[in-house]
Order: structure tokens, then C-alpha cells, then sequence
């Protein structure tokens, strides 16, 4: 779509509702020239401390115009951020009168879309004034708004919980059994790289030491542990023993509320390797079948059934672990309503007490594009989606945390679900940005938030597996940003 803006240059917000809105389209910033047929002018201007945003709007055949005003107020900063949603919001008004599509989450395009309610909620306003500020300033969908109500409410009861000085520790395993079809993190294929894990286990375990120096030295607390992946337990037993040992020797856990390891696939879940997550004291283990379906674990590439992950479930249940999370994607090749009715139902049967609910998210890099495979259609997706909720409610489930990603299938979310109680606090840190996040391992991204602001700064480890391994100083430096992050605050105060 040629797009041209006039009186401001707020691409960004205008491309969001165009990938939302007219999927497919890219921005071209051309002169629009008589006969193009898909375009938009969006023209802003000021009068009398009053935004005035008109757009022109025209595709496959339709055309429509609109305009938008709003007033201007406070700060230099604060009418800034006025005239981008004024913008923003002109934009998706048109195109959504123009297309007849109402996206469930509005013009909210960000990965967090909970976020201004937890901001409203600090602020003193009630849980339905959070909620019909979303309908009203973000056209979110009453559905969607009311469940962003809720998660935004557990952010902030974790945030109340928090002190400055408090973060959270992530080690990354980048290595699977084999890549799945949706997937396009970068991680290493286990049998075609089984020489590197070794090397990078070794890594690992230096990198945590130098971590944890550094955070007794910067006097922080841990507060939530995660290993994730990849597959944290393709690692063999000793590895994973090697691992723990390491974080539970280098860090002061009496704060740490909680240790949680992806155990993942269950073809890579054994008795040994759940002795030792036992062991070291792990209080939630994530079991990850995304489906329950033989067909559709063929089709995204498993290589176990869903017999075997009920094995592997009973296993589990014999270590009494406190907290079981069992994760299903919406939306997989080869799935229907149905199967993932019957796949929801099998999770809520095996007694876990969290549920994540993913939506299939269109990854660049992913064998589903990349093959060309087959997908169930938006409204099949909705279908599903529409059965999780009411169904996790009625046995017990509420959601805690959400997340979007881009290319999700129907424009919907991520969402976690859990009984009373059996919250994972390490979901809501990361995905609310309640606190700062160290992460050892390839791939790893560290985050470093400034208490009561929305200051975010990142660094990352480098991404390969072998390069991470051979190249230890770009870890040891992302550290030293890590602790220079938290002088700085120090010497603020």
C-alpha cells in the first residue's frame, strides 16, 4: 500500500494497524499516481490546541475517507504521545470501516496489550474503568478487554510484592530432539549436533558463576528461576545436575520463590533426570505436548504420540512436583476444533493446575511457511479459543498472564492459565516487565527494567550454540553492562 503522511512522520503506528488490518500489504512510501488502487494520505494538523487527523483511504475497489480530532494537553511529551495514538487511532477507524474487520484486540498491536491497564490500575482506577478505557481509547473488544482486566490486575499484585533490587535469573538450553514445523527460535537439532552440548554446558556453567559474583556484588535478589528452551532435558542428568548446582552455588535463593524447568518433549523426560530436578528443589515442571493428536504431532514434526506423553505424565506425577504446566498452540497443520477440544480436555485430565494456551504465530524462518503447510483458517482458530476459556474456567482455571507475538493466527494471544494459587511469577516478571531479567545461555536476552518506570534496556548473548561457546567475553561484557545498569541506579538514589 503506497502511504503518504502529511504534517508528521508516525510511520510506525501506521504500519501496525496496516499489518493488522490489510495482511499482506508492506508500506511504500511512492507518490501515489492517479489510477493506484490501494493508498492512504493520513494529514494531520493543530489548531486551538486541537489535533485534527483525516485520512483518505482506498483499497481493492473501496475508497473512504475520515477524520479523527482530539484536544492536546500537558507536557511537550504528553501532547506528543496524543497526537501518535490520534494518529494511530484515525488509521485503524478507517481501515476498519473500510475492510468490515474488527481485530479482537483493536489497535493494540504490542506484544503486552495488558499493559495500560496495569499502568490504569496503579493509578487508582477500578478493574471496569481499565476495561472501558481499553474498549474506549483502544477499540479493543469487550471479551478481550475484560480479560486484560484481569491479567493486568495479577501484574500488578506481583508488582506490589517487588523490591528495586529484586530480578530474575533465565538460562536458555537452545538444543531440541528435532526442530518442530512452527518453530523458528534458533535452536540446534540434538542428533545432528550432539558434540556441541558438551562445550555449551560447560559454558553455561562458567557463565552462571560469573553472574551470580556479579549479583552479590550489586547486592540483588533473586526472585524466580526459569530454564527454558529448546529442550532443557535433551541435556543428559549429570548435565542438568551440573546445571542446578551451579545456580543454586552462585546464587542466595532465600528469596527465590520459585524454580521452574521446561522438562518439554516426553521423549526426552526419564526418571534419572526427574530425580535430580527433585533434587535441586525445582517446584514446577513444564511438560509442552501442544497437542494431543497423532496426526497433528506427525504433521509439526514430533516424534512421539500422545500415548507416550500420557506415560510420561504419569512419571511425572510421581515425583510430586507442585506445580505442572502443560502447554497446547491453537492453530496447528492438520488440526480441527475437535482435536484440540479433545487435546484441552486430556491436560485438564491429567490434574496440572497450569494450562497454557498458545495461538499459532506465522514465524518468518518456520517449515509452515517455508513448506507451505496447511493451517486451520482464523475462524477455526477463534473456534478453539472460544471452547479454552469457558472450559478452563468451569474446572477451576484463570488467566494471569498474556502475551501477542506477530503473524498470530487471527490476531489472538497467548495466554496462561492456572488454579489458585499456582501462578508462575516468572511469566508475569517477563511479560508485564515488572523486573529486571539475567539470562545466561545462547540466544539469551537480558533485560534490564529501572524500578517504577518504563526504562527498559537489553543486551543479548550471542545466538549459536558454538559461537557462544568459543566467545565467552560477549557474555562476561553483557554482565558488566548488567552491573553497571544497577550503579547508575544506585548512584541515582
Amino acid at each position: 500500500m503506497k502511504l503518504e503522511l502529511r504534517g508528521h512522520d508516525e510511520r510506525y503506528v501506521v504500519e501496525q494497524s496496516l499489518m493488522n488490518l490489510f495482511p499482506g500489504e508492506k508500506p511504500v512510501y511512492e507518490p501515489i499516481l492517479p489510477g493506484d488502487g490501494t493508498w492512504a494520505i493520513v494529514s494531520l494538523r493543530e489548531e486551538e490546541s486541537r489535533c485534527h487527523v483525516t485520512v483518505e483511504l482506498s483499497c481493492r475497489g473501496k475508497a473512504l475517507p475520515y477524520s479523527y480530532d482530539c484536544p492536546l494537553s500537558g507536557t511537550d511529551f504528553e501532547k506528543e504521545g496524543q497526537r501518535r495514538h490520534a494518529i494511530a487511532a484515525a488509521f485503524f477507524l478507517a481501515a476498519r470501516q473500510l475492510t468490515g474487520v474488527n481485530p479482537p484486540w483493536g489497535m493494540l498491536t504490542g506484544v503486552r496489550p495488558d499493559k495500560p491497564v496495569t499502568w490504569a490500575l496503579s493509578e487508582g482506577k477500578t478493574p471496569a474503568q481499565a476495561q472501558a478505557m481499553l474498549e474506549r481509547e483502544y477499540f479493543v473488544t469487550p471479551e478481550r478487554a475484560a480479560l486484560a482486566a484481569e491479567t493486568g490486575a495479577q501484574a500488578l499484585y506481583a508488582a506490589r510484592d517487588l523490591d528495586p533490587r529484586d530480578m530474575a535469573v533465565y538460562v536458555g538450553i537452545p538444543f531440541c530432539p528435532t526442530r518442530c514445523a512452527y518453530c523458528s527460535f534458533v535452536s540446534q537439532s540434538v542428533e545432528k549436533s550432539f558434540s556441541l552440548v558438551p562445550p555449551y554446558v560447560d559454558a553455561l556453567v562458567e557463565e552462571i558463576k560469573a553472574g551470580g559474583r556479579m549479583v552479590r556484588e550489586q547486592g540483588l535478589r533473586c526472585r524466580a528461576f526459569y530454564m527454558g528452551g529448546g529442550t532443557p532435558t535433551t541435556l543428559t542428568a549429570e548435565q542438568m545436575d551440573r546445571v542446578l548446582t551451579a545456580f543454586e552455588e552462585s546464587f542466595d535463593l532465600s528469596c527465590c520463590g520459585e524454580i521452574t524447568v521446561e522438562a518439554g518433549r516426553p521423549d526426552t523426560i526419564t526418571a534419572e533426570k526427574l530425580a535430580v530436578l527433585k533434587a535441586h528443589g525445582v517446584d514446577r515442571v513444564s511438560v509442552n505436548p501442544q497437542t494431543m493428536e497423532d496426526h497433528v504431532l506427525r504433521a509439526i514434526g514430533r516424534r512421539h504420540t500422545a500415548a507416550e506423553l500420557s506415560a510420561a505424565m504419569e512419571l511425572v506425577a510421581k515425583y510430586d512436583f507442585p506445580h505442572v504446566n502443560m502447554d497446547l498452540i491453537a492453530g496447528l497443520p492438520e488440526d480441527t476444533p475437535e482435536g484440540f477440544r479433545r487435546s484441552l480436555d486430556a491436560c485438564i485430565a491429567f490434574g496440572t493446575d497450569n494450562v497454557t494456551v498458545h495461538t499459532l504465530a506465522l514465524k518468518k524462518g518456520s517449515r509452515i511457511l517455508l513448506e507451505g503447510l496447511r493451517v486451520p483458517a482464523p475462524e477455526a482458530v477463534a473456534e478453539m479459543l472460544d471452547y479454552a476459556a469457558p472450559t478452563l474456567r468451569s474446572a477451576g482455571f484463570a488467566p494471569y498472564y498474556l502475551y501477542r507475538q506477530k503473524y498470530m493466527s487471527g490476531s489472538f494471544e497467548n495466554i496462561g492459565w492456572s488454579r489458585s494459587g499456582a501462578q508462575c511469577l516468572y511469566n508475569i516478571y517477563i511479560m508485564s516487565e515488572l523486573c529486571s531479567i539475567l539470562s545466561f545461555g545462547a540466544g539469551g536476552s537480558t533485560k534490564m527494567v529501572e524500578p517504577g518506570t518504563n526504562h527498559i534496556e537489553r543486551v543479548f548473548n550471542l545466538k549459536y550454540p558454538r559461537e557462544y561457546t568459543e566467545r565467552p567475553e560477549k557474555s562476561l561484557a553483557n554482565q558488566a553492562a548488567f552491573a553497571a545498569f544497577y550503579r547508575s541506579l544506585k548512584g541515582a538514589q
